[in-house]
């Protein structure tokens, strides 16, 4: 016999349809229970099932891109690493022609040179007044390898150096030497009374391995530690320069430093090719593409430089050409000084990168944050308010049970009476 040949009080079937929803809630509210969520497919609620995706994919995209961030922090942070090595380096380097300026002199003796003025002017010079007899009206000029130096007259009057025009007009011994030391000259002049005729140009303590070279018209030499000195017209005559003579003990203690210096610049050129983080080395060339979001669209390119001994404006020194005086040591502590600032200002400047990325990171875990708890907002149950509903389900479902087992007495009594 077919169920639909079974027939049901109107009251019996009431019952049945009232515990079959109880029993489709408890069911539902059982599911809520077991997996946290009220929205578990779109049947659920479609708008809200479509929207909680959308929020969880971005918050997967967004958390996908937070390991990138992570590897440009590592990046950033070897390339400090790196600067913080090689500013101790350079100052190790620098320490080292310190050590230079503290040996004995590199010379014996200096270089130098002496004038004879030409001019038949009355009068004998001395050293309160060059401008009389041979030296009157005497024009040199003296060039070093940053070109023309200083042009000075002896006149009657005193004009100090001009550092524009680079002339100056002396007229005693110490307005010359003063004239000499404006114009950044590394030579000292001398004046014999019993050679009233003539001036003697030595060079200083401080180049004291400079090459002095004469010529009859101002030439540009060459070499850092060298000056040309030239006379204009008929001002008067050079000699023979007495070339300066090495001390050998010293200038073997130079070399020696040369090699340790040296060795700092290969030093240099390795840490700055090993400040790398997965295959990226800002101190290297390399550049560093950051992306923050998931479009793409939010990015910053943080640009590399190269700091090896040349990209700092070092070099490797010579030995008999570098730290032979207090001049050529200079200069190498002026290009240490000026390698330390660039490093300090790249430092300042990866400091300011790390800052943004960091900033950028935490915001993303953040946004992430925000993404799965509007996400949750719209999808998860509440286990409390979904607890409640089943027990009073549970409850419904008795009653319902009960009341249906009621429902039946009347055709309970029926049977009685056919027994």
């Amino acid at each position: 016999m077919s169920l639909s040949n079974i027939t049901l009080t109107a009251s019996v079937r009431q019952n049945l349809l009232s515990l079959q929803g109880t029993a489709e809630l408890l069911a539902t509210t059982q599911t809520r229970l077991a997996t946290g969520k009220k929205v578990n497919t779109a049947l659920d609620n479609p708008t809200n099932f479509f929207t909680a995706a959308g929020l969880d994919a971005r918050a997967s995209d967004i958390s996908n891109l937070l390991d990138s961030i992570g590897n440009g922090v590592q990046v950033l942070q070897a390339a400090d690493t790196g600067i913080t090595s090689l500013s101790k380096l350079v100052d190790t380097a620098k320490s080292i022609a310190n050590q230079v300026l503290q040996q004995p002199g590199g010379y014996t003796s200096k270089a130098n040179v002496q004038f004879t003025g030409a001019s038949t002017a009355a009068g004998t010079a001395a050293a309160s007044n060059l401008n009389a007899g041979a030296l009157t009206g005497a024009v040199v000029t003296f060039t070093n390898a940053a070109g023309t130096a200083a042009t000075i007259t002896v006149g009657a009057s005193y004009t100090a150096f001009n550092s524009t025009t680079k002339t100056a007009t002396v007229n005693t011994l110490d307005q010359l030497n003063q004239a000499l030391a404006d114009a950044g000259v590394n030579v000292i002049a001398s004046f014999d009374s019993t050679a009233p005729t003539k001036l003697t140009f030595t060079s200083s303590n401080e180049a004291s391995g400079q090459t002095v070279t004469v010529g009859a018209t101002a030439t540009t030499p060459t070499a850092v530690n060298a000056i040309d000195i030239s006379a204009a017209g008929s001002s008067g005559t050079f000699g023979a320069v007495t070339a300066a003579v090495k001390d050998t003990v010293s200038q073997a203690a130079r070399a020696s430093l040369v090699t340790q210096y040296n060795q700092i610049m290969t030093q240099i050129t390795t840490t700055a090719q090993d400040a790398s983080f997965n295959g990226i080395n800002l101190l290297n060339g390399d550049s560093l593409k950051m992306v923050f979001n998931e479009t793409g669209k939010s990015t910053v390119t943080i640009a590399g430089v190269t700091f090896n001994p040349a990209g700092l404006g070092l070099t490797n020194l010579t030995a008999g050409t570098d730290f032979v005086d207090n001049f050529m040591t200079n200069a190498v502590l002026s290009k240490l000084n000026t390698a330390s600032i660039t490093l300090r200002s790249q430092a300042s400047a990866f400091g300011a990168n790390l800052s943004i990325v960091q900033i950028r990171q935490s915001f993303n875990k953040n946004l992430i944050n925000v993404l799965q708890t509007g996400s949750s907002a719209l999808t998860l149950a509440d286990a409390n308010e979904e607890a409640a509903n089943s027990q009073a389900l549970s409850t419904r479902q008795s009653i319902a049970t009960s009341a249906l087992s009621l429902a039946n007495q009347s055709q309970q009594g029926v049977l009685q009476l056919l027994r």
